[in-house]
């Protein structure tokens, strides 16, 4: 393909840079411990400087991948699908879920909210960053709510957060993974103080796996 026809795709959401794909166990937030088949998306301009995974920010360095090669890929090993980023919601979600559906693919999501939603979603985890808020779709459309502790302030964004998503929504306080040792007893006891809300562990790092 020429290089203007790849870049429609893209826009289109017919292809898009994919940065990496595996097939592990869901480390964090309400569906810990389950088998997904996560599909990282590159491209992100919110710049969180605690991000584990910068090397996804620029979507430039990941190459086009076709969408029907991307569900190929995924059908093969899970029924589950996460997608993630970088920042996914930078693209046009709309195809890649419709064929994900088509193959009977449980389709879910991580993202900060900071664009305007895309795709159909059995669940969307949402982790606003204080840099680039949710847009209104997504806190009106989210299941869970999962809001990263790195020091005492977060918990008063945690609750700001709180208060702006829909009320249905599951409510997660995560240490940031370089603050755990700091943050956890925190957390905790915000938790036992305030049982709205639940305690997220990555819990994937502790296991050693991706």
């Amino acid at each position: 393909m020429l290089a203007k026809e790849i870049q429609l795709a893209v826009e289109k959401g017919t292809m898009l840079p994919l940065m990496e794909e595996f097939y592990t166990i869901q480390g964090e937030g309400f569906h810990t411990g389950t088998a997904a088949y996560f599909i990282r998306i590159g491209g992100c301009d919110v710049g969180c400087h605690w991000c584990d995974v910068k090397e996804s920010w620029n979507a430039a360095l990941h190459p086009p991948t076709r969408i029907e090669q991307i569900v190929a890929n995924a059908k093969e090993q899970a029924d589950t699908v996460v997608v993630t980023g970088g920042e996914p919601l930078m693209w046009d979600m709309t195809s890649l879920t419709q064929i994900l559906k088509e193959k009977n693919l449980k389709v879910h999501i991580e993202t900060s909210g900071a664009y305007p939603l895309t795709g159909s979603w059995d669940w969307i985890c949402l982790s606003p960053k204080k840099n680039k808020l949710p847009t209104q779709t997504v806190y009106d459309n989210a299941n869970e709510l999962k809001v990263i502790i790195y020091n005492k302030h977060d918990f008063i964004f945690a609750e700001e957060q709180a208060e702006k998503v829909n009320k249905n929504a599951i409510l997660f306080l995560q240490p940031e993974w370089s603050k755990k040792e700091e943050m956890t007893p925190l957390i905790v006891d915000y938790v036992m103080k305030n049982p709205k809300w639940r305690v997220s562990l990555q819990t994937h790092k502790y296991l050693n796996i991706p």
